[in-house]
């Protein structure tokens, strides 16, 4: 088990813009050669965007987009015609395959903060595709076959437990509460990787929200 802290993230974003972002893995300038990526997961940013901040129109290619809301409202729009608002409990996912471009905006009165993960897809190029899931329930798991990769979205109460899915690689993400993992405490922000994952729970030591990537 391999641990990451919520302020062991690399730094990002542009303040003066209203943007505030916390990278987990190498990104932009923060170059760390090891730090590129967990199974087929290649990026997991925590975004922060104050009311009419956003990301201008940019370019993804060969990567498959999850987007997870944690408070406000994301509007997405991109070049291969979709346009939606994305809110708490949506799963987004963008397949930017041979190239497609996209904004991110806050467009509404609140602040807006989302995680946004990228995962390697099995095969490069192809035609892109977007998918959203409005109010997903808890333990529904969300499959992104392209990448060989499932996510589950777990709610827990105080001291409710989890079992970890069995998997060559697992990634565990804390949006909100406090959790113990194998004897570690792990606070909103932090991470775990995992692997040879049998027999492993988690407990919530407070009421908790987790993104848990299964990838083979």
């Amino acid at each position: 088990m391999d641990v990451r802290r919520a302020d062991e993230r690399y730094p990002g974003g542009d303040r003066s813009a209203g943007i505030e972002s916390r990278h987990a893995f190498s990104f932009g300038p923060h170059y760390d050669p090891d730090n590129l990526r967990f199974g087929t997961l290649i990026a997991c940013n925590e975004e922060r965007l104050a009311p009419g901040a956003g990301f201008h129109e940019h370019p993804h290619s060969h990567t498959e987009i999850v987007t997870w809301v944690v408070e406000g409202e994301l509007t997405h729009r991109d070049t291969a015609g979709h346009e939606t608002l994305v809110r708490a409990g949506d799963v987004q996912r963008l397949s930017s395959a041979g190239g497609v471009r996209h904004v991110e905006r806050n467009d509404g009165p609140a602040p807006l903060t989302f995680v946004q993960m990228w995962l390697a897809p099995r095969e490069p190029g192809g035609d892109p595709s977007y998918e959203i899931v409005r109010g997903i329930a808890d333990s529904t798991p969300y499959a992104v076959p392209e990448a060989a990769a499932m996510l589950h979205v777990r709610r827990l109460a105080a001291d409710e437990r989890t079992a970890v899915p069995d998997a060559a690689h697992v990634y565990v993400h804390v949006v909100r509460g406090t959790v113990r993992l194998d004897g570690e405490e792990l606070d909103a922000g932090d991470a775990a990787r995992l692997t040879d994952t049998r027999g492993m729970a988690v407990v919530a030591t407070t009421a908790a929200e987790l993104l848990v990537w299964e990838m083979s």
